[in-house]
């Protein structure tokens, strides 16, 4: 794998027609290594003299935020400095020239800012169901499994399994390992096919690291913020809501909040990231594990305008649907209040439609132009009247990503008729993971307690 690398790299500096292999805008590890693999796999077993070159769907700075990423791909041995991001290559350039040609893997639908290039789309190669509206017209491969690698390792191994090496094997190995949650029973992502060609894998090459180790250690590299300023910090894990103009950033961030409110630097660095990206307010939700194994929420608020700071705190504080049973914490800087979260049940998907409700009691309650920050103090018993008159007001318009849906059953076979994967795997994120992870130690923890009674 590293010798091809090697050979991609200086394939670019060649005028010549070239084949892209293109993983999802997320550019998360299974994104990474089956546009890795697969373009690999292409390179080996083409016979004319194509160029075939995997390409990372995001800027060269953005690999820091994926730090399972970063991670694998130290422990493999495979160099930053070999791969190919987004910002290093003009596809639309290549696309006029007449010398692109596509493979979509781990996605089949290109966003607007590349809708020109979807007639150079040859190949989609993807583990969620298709959108036929947009789908390009092309060879399409889809099979709902936990991991698009999976599929990845299957046209290897059948097309041409003397090419597997063991670099590109533990690729494929570790990331279907974390993309199927350990291949764990309980929460089910994990199909037939994924756990076969795991077993397959393991079999060709008996030395790879078990699964509970690579499975760990993955998981911890994704949570780990250590490495990361505050701005990589809060786009890590981050979604927005917005009402007339007005826009909120909702970020996960995996700390101790009063860690957090102990950064260096921290007032400042949220007053840029705001108004970098043009946010009237940030709610940073911070979980981790304690030392007793325990899940632990804590959040806090942070926005420069008085009067939709309080909305938003008193929506939260009062909140009895779901409760979330909040605690003050003390903070010096201005603008910003901290909770602990006595709730750990309620993740970021619950607590959107409460800031979408924050959000329209505010309009409801005031025609202060966000344009400047408030330096008046606001009464919060002005605004708590509001709030009442806006209790019930929950706007719609919450995104397919925003509402991260329940993990699915262990699929049936999919020639069976209503297999629960018939819509599809939902996507996952680390705060998805968080939560499962979460109702499984509540409920282990809960089912010790009525045995020792």
């Amino acid at each position: 794998m590293e010798n091809y690398l090697q050979g991609c790299r200086a394939a670019l500096q060649e005028s010549r027609p070239i084949h892209v292999v293109l993983g999802n805008e997320a550019c998360d590890l299974d994104s990474m290594v089956s546009a890795l693999a697969l373009a690999f796999y292409l390179a080996k077993t083409t016979e004319a003299e194509e160029v075939f070159v995997p390409v990372l769907n995001i800027k060269r700075s953005e690999l820091p935020l994926r730090g399972d990423n970063v991670f694998f791909l130290q422990k493999i041995h495979i160099p930053e400095s070999l791969l190919i991001f987004r910002d290093e290559i003009d596809l639309h350039a290549l696309h006029q020239a007449g010398q692109l040609t596509l493979i979509l893997v781990d996605h089949h639908v290109l966003p607007r800012s590349d809708a020109a290039l979807e007639e150079a789309v040859a190949e989609v190669l993807d583990h969620r169901p298709i959108d036929q509206k947009h789908c390009p017209p092309c060879h399409v491969s889809v099979e709902l499994v936990g991991s698009c690698a999976t599929l990845v390792a299957e046209r290897i191994l059948q097309g041409a399994p003397e090419i597997l090496d063991r670099q590109t094997a533990a690729l494929l190995h570790g990331t279907i390992i974390l993309d199927c949650v350990n291949m764990d029973l309980k929460i089910g992502k994990a199909t037939l096919k994924d756990n076969h060609y795991v077993e397959k894998l393991e079999a060709l090459f008996p030395d790879l690291p078990s699964r509970n180790d690579i499975f760990d250690s993955l998981q911890k590299a994704k949570f780990d913020v250590s490495g990361l300023t505050t701005e990589q910090m809060l786009r890590k894990d981050q979604k927005t809501i917005s009402r007339q103009g007005t826009k909120v950033a909702i970020s996960a961030v995996y700390m101790d909040v009063e860690a957090f409110l102990q950064r260096s630097g921290l007032l400042a660095d949220l007053h840029a990231f705001c108004q970098a990206h043009s946010y009237d307010a940030l709610v940073a939700m911070t979980i981790f594990f304690n030392t007793y194994n325990e899940p632990v929420r804590q959040l806090a608020v942070f926005c420069p305008h008085a009067a939709l700071r309080v909305t938003i705190c008193g929506i939260l504080e009062r909140s009895h649907s779901p409760s979330l049973k909040l605690t003050p914490v003390p903070s010096s800087h201005p603008n910003l209040q901290a909770y602990l979260q006595g709730n750990t049940q309620i993740s970021r998907k619950k607590v959107l439609p409460l800031l979408q409700e924050a959000l329209s009691a505010y309009f409801d309650s005031t025609d202060i132009p966000l344009g400047q920050p408030e330096t008046e103090g606001v009464s919060r018993e002005q605004v708590d009247k509001e709030l009442d008159r806006a209790g019930n007001s929950l706007l719609s318009g919450l995104s397919q990503d925003e509402e991260e849906p329940p993990l699915p059953p262990t699929p049936m076979n999919s020639l069976v008729d209503e297999c629960p994967l018939d819509q599809g795997l939902p996507k996952f994120s680390a705060e998805v993971i968080f939560e499962k992870c979460s109702q499984i130690s509540l409920s282990e923890s809960t089912t010790a307690s009525l045995s020792k009674k």
